[in-house]
């Protein structure tokens, strides 16, 4: 047969995340031609926890080619968008060479010095104009523990580059970062640009340099050179959209853009958001503020530790980890909407809990059990605690609003339902991979011109959703339910102290009981 096909548009989005780099390559109608994975190493000393930045170069360098030759010959990449881990501290000097590994988000060093900016006033100038909590790895206390420990690194530093920032830079060679990535650092909210009286406030006027220029996230931050076109087979001069951080751009991926919005990412621990129109006043101590670059529009984000590890221990400890997880929900469903007048606290994580408050003492416990309870009751009273504490973290429901879902528990029906009556408005669960890399494709869809705005490139995207719809009969047991949550959490919370020490103890004792004990019929159990 003779003739040459018509080569097939299509954007390339990357995620560079903490433990692996990601690339999808999609057709202009949504279609994932091509997606790739590639490990990323996390080093850790002690308290220190870092990245070499060549590496995280080179593992975006293979993801790409590799989703690239997955997709095959016949595309034509329009544009490239980028998304990444965000915090952290990515310095490279004049010439654009790192100065040493990067100091990522997982670093502890600086946790002393974070209870001293607390204790001093500093922390709340943080919070007062970024709208975030402070915490270790956020890069204006980075930045001095840095100083302390490693001062040639501060010396050689002409710019501080967060991950996605550093790949767009190996990518383009300009520097640039956008709004939701300078809001943990130096950035009014409310205003979208750096606030010198917060710099001065603390004394920061001598890392003013390191900070690059705010762009609109589906703005053009460079075009592909020849020696990163070389290094991942994508073309020259192929324009690089500035991006968003990873928590941002999955909000994008799942279509969330609205005021009212907002999303749950659910998985080991669970990452909420909701879309405000402009920077209000924070509802919780461990409140995240992200500017979007839209407008005056801010993501309000927390992240609770309450996630998948509550639903794995239940089933060990009511000892239905032997039946497959269809099973075990469909005893659970069974149980009914209360549990029976159970009530479950989903602070499992032996580190305590982070959201919608910070104490880490908080613990787990079941409440208003008898010995009529049933373990279908307490496994449906676990679904249900995980979903008052998104519950709390989201606040009360916009007209409108619905919640998209998404990351590894949100394949349960049984939990989008729940969720779907608990927290009083839909709840769409999406069926597209690679979220984040989704995000950032619609954006450089904007930046390379296949599409006149975000919405259209989100319309021209869009993937099927699952949908799930709140039973209006469930809404007044669930807000007397929220209201025992919340009673029952403040009533235990004194006590979590001495709990956790009495713990402490207790694992520390040799246990009184041999490898195998006879049962009380005279036949051996394990």
């Amino acid at each position: 047969m003779g003739g040459s096909s018509v080569a097939r548009q299509a954007v390339v989005g990357i995620d560079a995340g903490t433990t692996a780099v990601k690339a999808v390559v999609l057709a202009p109608d949504g279609e994932q031609l091509g997606w790739s994975r590639v490990p990323l190493a996390v080093v850790h000393q002690g308290d220190r926890v870092e990245q070499d930045m060549e590496a995280a170069w080179s593992a975006v360098c293979s993801t790409v080619r590799a989703a690239l030759r997955q997709a095959g010959g016949d595309i034509d990449v329009t544009a490239v968008g980028v998304t990444g881990q965000g915090d952290g501290a990515w310095l490279v000097d004049a010439t654009g060479r790192p100065c040493g590994p990067a100091a990522i988000w997982m670093d502890g060093t600086a946790a002393a010095r974070v209870e001293e900016w607390e204790s001093d006033g500093r922390g709340a100038l943080v919070r007062d104009v970024t709208g975030s909590s402070l915490f270790p790895g956020a890069l204006p206390v980075l930045l001095e523990q840095l100083e302390q420990d490693h001062p040639a690194r501060l010396e050689q530093a002409a710019h501080h580059l967060n991950c996605k920032d550093w790949i767009r830079f190996r990518l383009t060679g300009e520097i640039a970062t956008d709004a939701s990535e300078a809001s943990r650092t130096y950035l009014d909210v409310a205003t979208g640009t750096y606030s010198d009286a917060l710099i001065e406030g603390l004394g920061h006027q001598r890392f003013r340099h390191l900070l690059a220029p705010v762009r609109a996230p589906w703005s053009t931050a460079g075009t592909i050179r020849a020696e990163a076109a070389t290094a991942t087979g994508l073309p020259v001069g192929v324009p690089v959209a500035t991006g968003l951080v990873d928590a941002a751009a999955g909000g994008i991926g799942l279509g969330a853009l609205r005021p009212g919005d907002a999303y749950l990412i659910v998985g080991t621990t669970a990452f909420t958001a909701t879309v405000r129109d402009r920077k209000g006043p924070s509802r919780a101590e461990a409140a995240i503020t992200l500017a979007t670059g839209l407008g005056r529009q801010v993501l309000e984000c927390l992240a609770p530790m309450a996630g998948a590890p509550n639903l794995d221990w239940v089933t060990r400890v009511t000892g239905l980890d032997g039946r497959g997880w269809a099973e075990v929900e469909e005893l659970a469903a069974a149980a009914g909407a209360g549990a029976g007048g159970v009530v479950y606290l989903p602070y499992g994580s032996p580190h305590g809990e982070r959201a919608p408050f910070v104490d880490r003492a908080a613990s787990a416990a079941w409440v208003g059990m008898s010995i009529r309870t049933t373990a279908g009751q307490l496994v449906r009273a676990v679904y249900e605690g995980i979903a008052f504490t998104v519950r709390e973290c989201l606040g009360a429901p916009v007209d409108g609003g619905v919640l998209r879902i998404a990351g590894g528990s949100a394949s349960s029906d049984l939990l989008c339902q729940i969720l779907a009556d608990v927290v009083g408005r839909p709840v769409e669960r999406s069926t597209a991979p690679e979220l984040g890399a989704r995000g950032v494709a619609a954006l450089a869809m904007v930046s390379g011109g296949t599409a006149t705005d975000l919405d259209a490139a989100l319309a021209a995207l869009a993937r099927p959703v699952d949908v799930f719809l709140p039973d209006p009969a469930s809404r007044d047991l669930a807000d007397r339910q929220a209201l025992a949550f919340a009673a029952a959490r403040d009533a235990l919370r004194s006590v979590w102290p001495s709990l956790r020490e009495l713990r402490a103890s207790t694992e520390a004792l040799p246990s009184p009981f041999p490898e195998s004990a006879p049962d009380v019929d005279g036949t051996e159990s394990s």
